[in-house]
């Protein structure tokens, strides 16, 4: 699978894994095989004085691009903040701007330069070119022969569209068709796409839907002079199609034509801006800009200030399951809480307390009774795991660490990885990447953190999970240390959740550290200092 953001590169498909950090936006204007990055389409710099960038409310400097690359990976700098309240529930649905235009009329190009001006990170491009509808053999013979109409409504999956982009707009991880112009069907692989704040669909019957209507927040229509859309086509149909002018000029005239001026111009009257020229015209982008920009900053909420003040003095929950302290738990906390522990001690207990919590962990998963026949004849009443499989899932960077503790005694287990750090300016936790075993939505998931102080960076993990359909009782959040805070947020936000960890303290200081606590768990195990400009998520500095 393949998702990109706004400023995302074509990267490297893993076999069996999906990131968001490489396919987070569909980019699919023309119709053809090529779902590229949006960076490949247009350049990284301001349209025009008008339409510069504006100030990013992260830590990250506005002239600098908001992500680090690898020759694999797109971690992105500017993350995804807090889309969900307190309680976990989703509290800001993405923002969806409708393109509507005549075939050829520059929707795409005018997508692409909002995304940039937005300037804002976590933008998806949906094409409604990936729903067209799959061909029969008369059809495809038709097609063929150019004489199938791809423009009229009939040629579209508006079902699948709707149920696609209703569940985008409310944060959930989708699966969209790639459909191959060549052969006039899907392919086998569809691309996964999750974590929208915008949402920018295109399409020539954007507006022809009163269903899909509903979910436009904003309705653009882009009106561009007949001849050029003409002249576009003939370029984009030749080099990228591989069709003829005869049989362009002709489908043009025997449908495309027609269905624009009865089903396409008419939806004019629907749209909020009409932008005439397309991408040229500087002015009404603007507009366009600026309404979004407002819109976001009215759907602003936080988060980790919100769980500071909550659920004091409570009593712990029921789905909390702290390790028995015994003299050998309390032995290892004693050394690794110690600030004089050198890093070669501190990495040993730390990993003997690990599988000690992993197999105490194991326990609490649904076993069903089997039976075995045994080398020598006899039978013996057993277990076995009453579920499809088991998923790990760490949150970096210190909860990775974990990992090793799990493959150990969970064998042949998919992992899975999401980096949550804190915004300096907001102090808010925010998604940067994702990586994620694909179909996960029978798996008993093993989340994995080191501390947890706030639970914000747990929350954010527990939703994440949730909005690619984990059931929230087959979710197990495991942390060698937690502070009383955390696990009332989480056990608040999500009462399915099994929380499990060694030890529990009591409190937090005003920078959220856990006291007396462990200190920055990864800088200890990692040997490294904490950025001064940059911290992470409670997995790495107790909070």
């Amino acid at each position: 699978m393949e998702t990109t953001t706004s400023s995302d590169s074509k990267a490297d498909e893993p076999p069996a894994d999906e990131g968001v950090e490489e396919d987070r936006s569909m980019s699919s204007g023309s119709g053809d095989d090529s779902l590229d990055g949006l960076s490949d389409r247009a350049p990284r710099c301001p349209l025009t004085p008008s339409l510069s960038p504006q100030k990013r409310t992260t830590s990250q400097s506005k002239t600098e691009p908001p992500l680090l690359r690898t020759n694999k990976r797109t971690i992105y700098t500017a993350g995804r903040p807090p889309w969900y309240n307190v309680t976990g529930t989703t509290f800001k649905e993405a923002f969806v701007i409708g393109l509507c235009g005549g075939s050829a009329s520059g929707k795409t190009t005018v997508a692409n330069k909002i995304i940039e001006a937005l300037d804002v990170p976590w933008v998806v491009l949906l094409s409604m070119d990936s729903f067209y509808k799959v061909l029969n053999k008369d059809e495809q013979e038709l097609a063929a022969k150019n004489e199938y109409n791809f423009d009229h409504p009939d040629a579209f999956d508006f079902e699948l569209l709707v149920t696609v982009l209703r569940k985008l707009k409310k944060g959930k991880s989708i699966k969209v068709p790639v459909y191959d112009f060549t052969s006039h069907c899907r392919r086998k692989e569809w691309k996964t796409v999750y974590g929208a704040n915008v949402v920018i669909f295109e399409g020539i019957l954007a507006f022809a839907n009163k269903e899909l209507l509903k979910l436009l927040d904003m309705k653009v229509f882009v009106d561009t002079d007949s001849d050029i859309r003409l002249i576009r086509r003939l370029k984009r149909d030749i080099s990228q199609r591989g069709r003829n002018i005869g049989g362009i000029i002709k489908q043009y005239n025997k449908f495309v034509k027609p269905a624009f001026e009865q089903y396409i111009e008419p939806t004019v009257q629907v749209a909020d801006i009409v932008v005439p020229r397309g991408g040229e015209n500087f002015v009404a982008l603007d507009l366009i800009v600026q309404h979004v920009h407002s819109q976001l900053e009215k759907r602003e909420i936080t988060v980790r200030s919100a769980l500071a003040s909550a659920h004091q003095g409570q009593p712990l929950p029921k789905t909390l399951s702290v390790m028995e302290s015994k003299p050998q738990v309390r032995g290892m906390h004693t050394i690794i809480r110690n600030k004089e522990t050198n890093r070669d001690e501190f990495i040993f207990y730390s990993k003997r307390l690990m599988r000690l919590l992993i197999e105490h962990a194991l326990s609490f998963l649904p076993l069903k009774p089997l039976s075995v026949e045994t080398p020598q004849g006899g039978v013996y009443d057993g277990k076995r795991l009453s579920g499809k499989r088991i998923t790990g899932v760490s949150i970096l960077r210190a909860g990775e660490t974990m990992e090793q503790a799990l493959m150990a005694v969970c064998k042949d287990i998919r992992l899975g990885k999401i980096l949550i750090q804190t915004n300096h300016d907001t102090g808010e936790p925010e998604l940067h990447y994702l990586r994620l075993p694909k179909d996960m939505s029978e798996d008993y998931v093993i989340l994995m953190d080191s501390t947890v102080s706030t639970g914000a960076a747990a929350l954010m993990a527990v939703r994440v999970l949730l909005d690619h359909d984990v059931a929230e009782d087959k979710i197990f959040l495991l942390s060698l240390l937690m502070a009383e805070m955390g696990v009332h947020s989480v056990a608040y936000a999500f009462p399915k959740v099994r929380i499990i960890t060694t030890a529990v303290d009591k409190e937090v200081n005003d920078q959220f550290h856990i006291i007396p606590g462990i200190g920055n768990f990864g800088d200890r195990y990692f040997g490294t200092d904490a950025p001064s400009d940059l911290c992470e998520s409670d997995e790495g500095m107790d909070f």
